[in-house]
């Protein structure tokens, strides 16, 4: 009896199981409507909005994943639930490795604080020990193109300077996921090229990426694959340019 030799099924970057979320939209608009509601005894009206129903999909080790659709599609609540800002309601979400998210225009930045206070506090909070911040400190400026600024308090930051410096940190860190929601639309052109070509290195190093974004040409250069999300449901899940063409 011979022995065959056991085939291992790479293991995936990320799993989303039979994952489901839901929000509460509120019919009141202010603080002020919600008390004269309560005062008056009225009930405050709530309306259960499904993000995300039963949605399913695996993204292998090295994979560049586009996350297409319309607005409200549950695309942006995909890439908080895989970067851990949010907790699915039903199902589960498998990552492995060291995931960054720029899920947000300068999101995880303290306002009260410098850029170079900030870039240490986000590298920090993505893993990176001091002297490896330290070591890439230089790197990490130059890329972001911001070293006027780099020791004013970021509350001062224009949006474009947050995306600049919150991008540079995350791919100066050694990441296995890389997750990107809209914020390459913030910034001039050459800046935005700049960041293209470096996820296309990244993507080629075997860093997974999910990106999220409304820029289809932009996708069908940096991505292979494509997911189309319609009222939380996924209705597509293919080669990139026939996801693009789904959308459009």
């Amino acid at each position: 009896m011979t022995n065959r030799p056991q085939t291992h099924r790479p293991q995936p970057s990320i799993v989303v199981d039979d994952v489901s979320k839901a929000f509460l939209k509120r019919r009141t608009h202010s603080l002020k409507e919600a008390a004269v509601s309560f005062v008056q005894r009225k009930q405050v009206r709530a309306e259960r909005f499904e993000a995300l129903r039963g949605v399913s999909f695996r993204v292998e080790e090295g994979e560049s994943v586009a996350v297409l659709g319309l607005n409200g599609s549950g695309k942006s609540t995909t890439l908080k639930l895989i970067s851990g800002v949010l907790e699915p309601d039903d199902g589960r979400v498998y990552t492995r490795g060291r995931v960054a998210g720029l899920i947000e225009v300068g999101a995880g930045f303290h306002p009260e604080l410098s850029g170079r206070e900030n870039v240490f506090l986000n590298a920090a909070i993505l893993g990176m020990e001091r002297e490896e911040i330290e070591e890439r400190f230089d790197d990490i400026v130059e890329f972001s193109e911001i070293s006027d600024h780099i020791d004013q308090e970021v509350k001062n930051y224009s949006s474009g300077m947050f995306m600049r410096l919150a991008f540079s940190v995350a791919i100066h860190v050694d990441v296995d996921i890389l997750l990107v929601d809209e914020v390459l639309s913030v910034g001039d052109a050459p800046f935005r090229a700049k960041c293209e070509k470096r996820i296309a290195e990244l993507t080629d190093r075997g860093v997974t990426m999910l990106v999220v974004s409304h820029s289809l040409d932009m996708v069908e250069r940096l991505c292979t694959r494509g997911i189309v999300l319609q009222q939380g449901d996924v209705v597509f899940d293919g080669p990139v340019s026939e996801a693009v063409t789904y959308i459009r």
